[in-house]
């Protein structure tokens, strides 16, 4: 009996270390890069009411940082994380991967939303599953692919 508490205390131990170092782990923000960074944080602002918070100026163009407000003072004060809007020298590239992913209230909507402001989709959206969950695939207009995640 012994053995096994001893087991278990030493188990309990390790997980509480484990796990002390990975709360220390947090999300910054999510990159994704565009010829014209100006251009894109544009489809931002107009397609998910993202507003600029932060540019840094480089050699290439500018790092642009978007985050959701209705108007720049909130979207500074809110407290997720922003996308970084970094510059590269093509849009051409193909990139398969969704490297954003947004929860959406509203799939239709959101889908004009993304389409007014100059996006497009990969497809229709469509149900995961029997979740009640609908997933969309939407590209904007650098070709940076998002997937939009509609809860039930």
């Amino acid at each position: 009996m012994k053995r096994i508490y001893t087991t278990i205390t030493i188990s309990a131990t390790l997980l509480l270390i484990t796990s002390a170092a990975h709360a220390q782990v947090t999300l910054n923000s999510v990159r994704i890069a565009a010829k014209d960074t100006v251009a894109l944080a544009k489809f931002y602002q107009a397609a998910f009411g993202m507003q600029e918070v932060n540019r840094i100026n480089s050699t290439g163009g500018p790092e642009v940082f978007v985050n959701f407000g209705v108007t720049i003072e909130s979207a500074k004060a809110n407290k997720s994380e922003p996308i970084v809007i970094m510059h590269r020298d093509s849009d051409d590239i193909k990139d398969p991967i969704a490297h954003v992913i947004l929860n959406v209230k509203d799939m239709a909507a959101t889908v004009a939303s993304i389409k007014t402001a100059g996006g497009s989709m990969a497809g229709d959206p469509r149900p995961f599953g029997n979740s009640g969950i609908v997933i969309g695939i939407a590209i904007d207009p650098a070709g940076n692919r998002l997937e939009l995640i509609q809860r039930p």
